[in-house]
């Protein structure tokens, strides 16, 4: 049976979910003031959901010395309250059963409505394991399917295992990251097999965000992103879904599937017009996210986008040696002189003191 309510409608249409970094002073102590600024910033650009306390959070908070998983889903709960009810408010669930499903009851009890399910504590246990897993957190709170690339700690998954994984009631959507063409397709492939016509499919893949968005899988379509890429620019990134989300935009390609529209010379035009959209976002992302140097550099790679949009003071992490890797602020300076038209600078700008009210 379909996850029911409004939010959940709103979840199947397709939104643009950002990933929430995390806003640190100098001190590396919690920045409330730029925290609120930021959700924020996502509320007004045009997202429809945000996911904290995940990855782009820094997992880290959950530890105890540093204490701040609590406070920094409550701080982005209430600022999300003022979007609306079918606002989607995801947080991150990681760790064994005993320890998801503690923050799936925190998450539940803050007013998030899913939890984005993470298996990275759980690499070495078998899928069956993972399956009980997942069923004993869902009973607790929507879930969010995650397949994480294993560059960055996730594991490989198996067709069989989301075969089964979408047999879980309340399964409300997937994330798919592997930022694998091939595991990509299992995902896709054992949901569509399995029938449920209501699990909300979401790239997460960041190095082919449109190429997934105008994709026909088995009949079935990824409707929206998951993303850590959308943490920044994310004004652009809302229109860059609405174009992909268009009916027929792309004539044989359309969200229906339909083929009934002859393929015309306009057509190859806007093919190639997002084919080269697809490109510029795949190599900003490629500068985001520190590719060239294994991903080191992700997280502080979009805290300085941020930090030169002046939403953030600083590109500081709760790991003292995480920082832009060598190079990575050049490549930062190539993608915003070859694409000045993805970011989002001008509305940052011209909004930027209000949200730090």
């Amino acid at each position: 049976m379909a996850v029911q309510g409004a939010v959940f409608d709103a979840l199947r249409r397709g939104l643009v979910i950002p990933a929430c970094p995390l806003t640190l002073s100098a001190a590396r102590k919690l920045d409330e003031r730029r925290q609120r600024a930021l959700v924020r910033y996502y509320l007004a650009a045009g997202a429809g959901g945000l996911a904290v306390g995940v990855h782009t959070t820094q997992f880290a908070i959950r530890d105890a010395k540093i204490g701040l998983f609590e406070p920094v889903l409550r701080i982005a709960a209430e600022e999300m309250k003022k979007a609306g009810a079918d606002f989607v408010r995801v947080g991150g669930v990681c760790g064994r059963t005993e320890q998801a499903v503690k923050e799936a009851a925190l998450l539940r009890d803050l007013g998030y409505h899913a939890g984005l399910l993470s298996l990275g504590a759980m690499k070495e246990d078998r899928e069956e394991a993972l399956i009980e897993h997942a069923k004993k957190v869902a009973e607790v709170i929507p879930v969010i399917g995650f397949y994480l690339q294993p560059a960055v700690g996730g594991r490989v998954l198996s067709y069989r295992f989301w075969r089964r994984f979408a047999e879980i009631e309340n399964v409300a959507a997937i994330k798919i990251a592997p930022f694998n063409r091939y595991q990509t397709i299992d995902v896709m492939r054992a949901v569509a097999e399995s029938g449920r016509s209501d699990i909300a499919l979401y790239t997460g893949n960041d190095d082919s965000i449109i190429v997934d968005l105008v994709t026909p899988f088995f009949g079935r379509r990824i409707v929206g992103g998951l993303l850590g890429h959308w943490a920044v620019w994310t004004k652009n990134a809302a229109e860059h879904l609405k174009l992909c989300q268009q009916d027929g935009h792309v004539g044989f390609a359309s969200r229906t599937g339909s083929q009934s529209e002859p393929y015309t010379a306009a057509h190859a035009t806007q093919w190639e017009k997002l084919l080269r959209l697809a490109v510029e976002v795949t190599d900003a992302n490629a500068a985001f996210f520190d590719a060239a140097n294994g991903f080191a550099g992700c997280i502080a790679g979009l805290h300085e986008v941020l930090r030169r949009q002046g939403l953030l003071e600083g590109i500081w992490c709760l790991d003292p040696n995480e920082g832009l890797s060598p190079g990575q602020k050049e490549e930062l300076d190539r993608v915003y002189r070859a694409y000045p038209h993805l970011n989002d600078d001008q509305f940052v700008a011209e909004h930027r003191d209000e949200w730090l009210r």
